[in-house]
């Protein structure tokens, strides 16, 4: 079943709670969590406490991001005071959203668009979800990167509110500029010539040994294969996302080993 059969159907059985459960809500019609409301959001629901992380299923973990997605990614497009139609569509092919799923899906967006305050919320709850698979977070920012670039333009407003989210995640301001580089150079799944430095996208100094360039190479592969982070709770629908994101890492790999001369 698809990301979105498993979404729009409502998991029997799942009771994500807080804010990502209030776009459950909306998607399959339940009552939402009344917790938003009354200005408790903020408070988590009890199975997300500490160790509980690693207790969600595979496809619970998988309907939890991509509800992170939809909700993070209207605020955000939100963020710089205008929602353009490249966001959407962006948005849109990112997740193969099938044609009978549109509505449901776009109360989801639309609920969550409506201001772009309260995002942190939605940040922390998937930071904690998430805390034990630290690129999956890397993954889910990237894919927010693709949606603010999408038009073109990333508004100071979106990369404000983007690092924001990264914080939230537990990234320093050096990780989070190697989410950045990474995005830029994978924009197009790799397949466009690129500028960026290829030491800021393997998140190295310039400095860094040759061996030390090989270990960092061979644990981002390892770490960003599409199937471990799909095991990890990342949706297979976004697997272009990830191979962008591999494409880029190796792209940068082999321009250092050029200009390095290595084997």
């Amino acid at each position: 079943m698809s990301i979105w059969g498993k979404v729009i159907g409502g998991m029997a059985g799942f009771s994500l709670g807080g804010p990502l459960g209030a776009l459950l809500g909306a998607a399959i019609g339940h009552a939402v969590d009344k917790r938003i409301e009354n200005g408790e959001a903020q408070s988590l629901p009890p199975w997300m406490g500490a160790g509980a992380a690693g207790a969600r299923t595979e496809q619970e973990r998988q309907v939890a991001f991509t509800l992170a997605v939809i909700g993070l990614s209207a605020k955000m497009a939100k963020a710089d005071g205008v929602v353009t139609r490249a966001e959407i569509d962006a948005f849109k092919r990112l997740f193969q959203i099938p044609q009978q799923d549109m509505v449901k899906v776009g109360a989801m967006f639309d609920q969550a668009r409506q201001t772009a305050d309260g995002f942190e919320v939605y940040a922390r709850q998937i930071a904690q979800l998430f805390q034990d698979s630290p690129v999956v977070l890397e993954e889910l920012l990237h894919a927010l990167f693709q949606i603010a670039q999408a038009d073109g333009d990333l508004h100071p407003a979106e990369l404000a509110f983007l690092a924001r989210v990264a914080q939230i995640f537990g990234f320093s301001a050096a990780h989070f500029d190697t989410i950045r580089a990474r995005a830029r150079a994978g924009g197009a799944g790799g397949a466009r010539p690129t500028t960026e430095d290829p030491y800021a996208v393997l998140g190295l100094a310039r400095t860094a040994s040759d061996q030390e360039v090989k270990d960092t190479y061979r644990r981002l592969i390892r770490e960003n294969h599409p199937d471990l982070l799909i095991a990890k709770g990342m949706p297979p629908e976004l697997v272009a996302n990830a191979n962008a994101t591999m494409a880029a890492i190796n792209a940068a790999y082999e321009e250092i080993k050029r200009q390095r001369g290595l084997k």
